[in-house]
């Protein structure tokens, strides 16, 4: 999808964790480690991204942790509440305000969908995560171990 906008835009990212373990994705062009993750589209919530990500770049359909909000009416909602919110520089003229969230899945298997990067995918566990082996940066190690706490 296009930018939203020429100088920032609005991401959402899933850290999935399974067994005791949290999945990464090898970043094809920043050649780091996040999470699967990606633009929030003109027509969804960053809830609905975050799913919809996550699928496409994983294959895994995943369940967000959190209270669930209530419809108030069929034309107003309550939309989940990220576990973090931050913001970053992609470049010198553009940035991302991400929404991050965890979730739970049943499988560990990925299959990326058709024309998603069939690039490294890694379930981390908390001792992975702090193996500089890997070189996980210190913003999404932390997220990573606050969702392996949610999902135990």
């Amino acid at each position: 999808m296009p930018h939203i906008h020429e100088k920032i835009d609005y991401a959402a990212d899933a850290y999935i964790v399974n067994d005791g373990a949290v999945l990464l994705r090898m970043h094809e062009k920043y050649h780091r480690w996040f999470p699967p993750g990606g633009h929030v589209e003109l027509d969804e919530d960053p809830a609905q991204a975050a799913v919809r990500e996550a699928k496409e770049e994983t294959g895994l359909d995943i369940t967000l942790i959190g209270d669930a909000p209530s419809v108030i009416d069929k034309d107003e909602w309550e939309v989940m509440a990220p576990r973090f919110v931050n913001r970053h520089r992609i470049n010198d003229t553009h940035e991302h305000i991400a929404f991050e969230y965890f979730a739970i899945s049943k499988s560990r298997e990925v299959n990326p969908a058709e024309g998603e990067s069939t690039g490294n995918s890694k379930w981390f566990t908390r001792e992975e995560l702090d193996d500089p082996q890997y070189g996980v940066e210190d913003r999404v190690k932390h997220y990573a171990k606050a969702a392996l706490d949610a999902a135990a």
